[in-house]
């Protein structure tokens, strides 16, 4: 379709802007044709890139919805015409001074320009068949060719939003994971500067509620990490110290002859009900002195084979009691057992029977409604000499023993 002009109506002036248009009109598209909708879309999702608001976006899709038909192309006419009061009804009402100001803009971003006619008005000529000769009006050419770059910005926009969104996930993950396992330090009595984590998470948080860039998300990123990772260090530093308290203690129940080792002891042959009926206490011992005196029969392989479900907590291979015991000293505060309760379990079944209940609980999680009630229940049973661990593994290896 033939365009005679593109210099401005009325006092508009001709910039270096409208030549360079004229210059691009001269030249096809890369892309012959698009969907204008997924086009318009695409827009939407770069429009910061071309400088657009929403409001300059709400006045292209009304002058799309005036463009016949589902695609731009390039050998079609794609000047519009609609006069201020059309456009303003599908612009929701929007008033004709604003009106003119958004399509500056949208002139501006070079997505539209304009074809004006001898008096200003937008209009088209038609032949005998009611074909259109001539448009005066807006021309959406702009718009097609620069659709590949439209699109690409787009891509970039999407990426760095997913990339975003990922960052202050990761960011929200290691903060709760900072913020948990400093109140569990505290909790369990850990030895460790805890007021100045307490006081850098707290820093971390007022920048992350922020509006931040990648690059200083990346680096809020990096200090919550090496917050972590001094966090774990304070928390494995004391299990390791709980592990070899937790050896001598063994080692002196050992040489001890009034010691558990010398009495009846639960074996791993002996039937469900024989197992709860066997006292886990002798009658003259003092249930204050159990936990250095009680030693579980139960073989350490029987018990990791019967709850599997505390492997992935385990940072390396379980092979001794005190792996084990050290182990549920973590994992309890996990689920929800307070240091209180799993003091009393040790005190009264002994720090392995604790071990191996508190590893059956875990098992069985997802049955037990409150797993630190249920380790107080049981604790209560076992100081009234009605509790041993042994038929919970056993109860949980018989599925095992029918498969």
């Amino acid at each position: 379709m033939e365009q005679l002009t593109t210099t401005p109506f009325g006092q508009r002036p001709m910039t270096i802007g409208l030549i360079k248009q004229a210059t691009d009109a001269l030249h096809s598209a890369d892309i012959p044709h698009c969907d204008k909708w997924q086009l318009f879309r695409a827009l939407c999702t770069a429009r910061l890139h071309y400088g657009l608001s929403d409001r300059d976006l709400t006045v292209l899709n009304a002058l799309l919805s005036f463009h016949k038909g589902a695609n731009l192309s390039g050998n079609t006419n794609l000047v519009v015409f609609p006069s201020n009061n059309a456009l303003s009804e599908r612009a929701h009402g929007m008033a004709e001074s604003t009106l003119r100001r958004h399509l500056a803009a949208l002139v501006h971003a070079g997505v539209i320009s304009r074809h004006d006619s001898p008096n200003g008005k937008r209009y088209a000529s038609r032949n005998r068949d009611g074909q259109i000769t001539r448009a005066f009006g807006l021309d959406l050419h702009p718009l097609l060719r620069q659709a590949r770059q439209i699109t690409e910005a787009a891509a970039v926009v999407q990426a760095e939003a997913a990339e975003l969104k990922q960052l202050r996930e990761n960011l929200s993950l290691m903060k709760r994971d900072a913020s948990k396992l400093a109140e569990y330090g505290v909790e369990v009595g850990v030895q460790a500067p805890w007021d100045a984590v307490q006081q850098e998470l707290s820093v971390i948080t007022k920048f992350k509620r922020r509006k931040l860039d990648i690059y200083a998300l990346d680096q809020l990123g990096d200090k919550l990490r090496a917050l972590l990772y001094r966090i774990r260090k304070y928390l494995s530093m004391t299990e390791n110290m709980s592990g070899s308290d937790i050896e001598n203690g063994r080692h002196y129940q050992s040489s001890n002859k009034d010691s558990k080792e010398s009495e009846p002891v639960i074996e791993t042959t002996a039937s469900a009900n024989e197992l709860s009926n066997t006292p886990t206490l002798s009658q003259k011992q003092n249930p204050l002195e159990a936990q250095e005196t009680t030693h579980t029969s139960l073989p350490l392989g029987l018990v990791l084979k019967a709850c599997p479900a505390l492997i992935p907590y385990a940072t390396e291979q379980i092979r001794h009691w005190h792996q084990l015991i050290g182990l549920m000293t973590t994992v309890r505060g996990f689920m929800g057992i307070t240091q209180d309760a799993w003091d009393d379990a040790k005190r009264v079944m002994g720090a392995e029977a604790a071990a191996i209940t508190v590893a059956a609980i875990l098992q069985r999680i997802d049955d037990i409604r409150s797993p630190g009630g249920y380790l107080r229940f049981l604790t209560q049973k076992s100081a009234a000499g009605g509790f041993s661990p042994g038929p919970m593994i056993m109860a949980l290896l018989s599925p095992i023993r029918q498969a």
